[in-house]
């Protein structure tokens, strides 16, 4: 959901976090694989809304399909976000824009109370994502390049569990102390309190790990040069979607809860 760099050839600039990035125009294939992820997530919401809304029988949308359905859209968007680190004009206009987004959506989920309210989602995550990276390449202290982004990714693997109190992989899991757990001011950061709720939740941590893999591997692929099949990969839909992710995300809840309530009215 990154803005991307629009230009006519190939140039080098340096950009608002002071860094070279060498790119040749729009990179198709990041508006293809958003546009998909896109419209994968509209669909995970309608399942999700004709379900538990609607209260249709959907027995398959169920763990662990919906867990797995729900983990391919939102890595990949952060992903992908990451990746557009070096693309964006601003990544501090960027992260503002995500964070303007992401209070109206608590709001409205919390005026609206047809489900729980959204308080720390995809898009605040996209959001505070998108601030730390831009923090963290104006100190120039952004990790770059495959090995960063391979000990990000085991990093983000391995923090799966903190918000239900575990770290590592495997065998090696590690129980963290309840204490943790015992302030309602941590959930932003991944260390929920026992009273949070929220309808969804996308914390800092584990999920910068996987936006900042992103934007290591994107950093190394704009300083080297995207090759012309990345560069002009189309797929009209997606492409279309891909390039509208924020607009879409806005908007389809809305329409999805107007027509799973009217299934709803209409099976009542």
């Amino acid at each position: 959901m990154g803005q991307v760099l629009q230009a006519s050839g190939v140039r080098t600039r340096r950009d608002g976090e002071g860094a070279e990035a060498r790119t040749a125009g729009r990179i198709g294939v990041f508006d293809v694989v958003r546009g998909f992820s896109v419209i994968s997530m509209v669909l995970f919401h309608f399942c999700y809304d004709l379900r538990f809304i609607a209260g249709l029988p959907l027995p398959w949308f169920a763990p662990p399909l919906q867990d797995v359905w729900r983990a391919s859209i939102s890595w990949t968007f952060l992903f992908v976000a990451g990746c557009m680190c070096p693309l964006s004009r601003s990544n501090l206009r960027r992260g503002l824009i995500y964070s303007g987004a992401a209070l109206g959506i608590w709001a409205v989920t919390s005026i609206a109370d047809v489900d729980t309210p959204i308080s720390f989602g995809i898009i605040y995550c996209m959001a505070a994502c998108t601030l730390v990276a831009w923090t963290l390449a104006r100190l120039d202290a952004l990790l770059r390049g495959r090995v960063a982004a391979a000990v990000l990714a085991i990093l983000f693997l391995s923090l799966q569990g903190l918000p239900h109190g575990t770290i590592g992989l495997g065998p090696f899991v590690l129980e963290l102390p309840s204490a943790l757990y015992q302030t309602p001011w941590l959930a932003w950061l991944g260390l929920p309190g026992a009273g949070f709720a929220s309808g969804d939740y996308y914390p800092l941590l584990p999920y910068l790990c996987m936006y900042l893999a992103g934007a290591a591997l994107g950093w190394r692929w704009a300083r080297r040069g995207y090759p012309a099949w990345a560069r002009e990969a189309r797929v009209r839909l997606l492409s279309l979607v891909g390039q509208r992710a924020l607009l879409v995300y806005v908007v389809h809840q809305p329409v999805l809860l107007v027509i799973a309530l009217l299934v709803a009215g209409a099976l009542g």
